[in-house]
């Protein structure tokens, strides 16, 4: 049973080096204890019910508190600020075209799913890559 349980453990591991999501290193930390185990107990079903309780467990205890840990905090640059600002359009926007909008004394191009004319108020929604995602407010 060692080696079943080396495999699992390593196969485990490598699916968690080719995902990076945390979906199976506490199964990783469960085979290890059912390998441990095995060396001790004859009894599949023991080591089988020992691998998937203690995963589980690990599993719903600890996820949230590391996933929080590999996260981090987050720090607003200058750029993120423009959400939420007002800017005017300086070149019609259409939805398949993108415009241009002034904001905070740059110019940005614009996206938006309806037309904009020049002149016209926008509310900045979100910046997607080099582009400001812009709905028209009423003056």
């Amino acid at each position: 049973m060692v080696w079943i349980w080396l495999g699992v453990v390593i196969a485990l591991i490598l699916i968690e080096v080719l995902t990076t999501n945390l979906v199976t290193i506490w199964f990783v930390a469960s085979g290890i204890v059912a390998l441990i185990l095995s060396l001790f107990i004859d009894e599949y079903y023991i080591q089988f019910l020992v691998f998937v309780v203690l995963g589980i467990i690990l599993l719903l205890t600890t996820r949230e508190h590391l996933l929080k840990l590999m996260k981090g905090k987050y720090q607003k640059t200058n750029l993120d600020r423009v959400v939420g600002m007002i800017a005017v359009v300086t070149e019609e926007i259409s939805k398949n075209n993108p415009g241009e909008v002034k904001v905070d004394g740059k110019r940005w191009t614009a996206i938006s799913n309806k037309k904009i004319k020049v002149g016209s108020s926008v509310k900045v929604l979100e910046i997607d890559g080099v582009k400001l995602k812009v709905e028209e407010v009423d003056d």
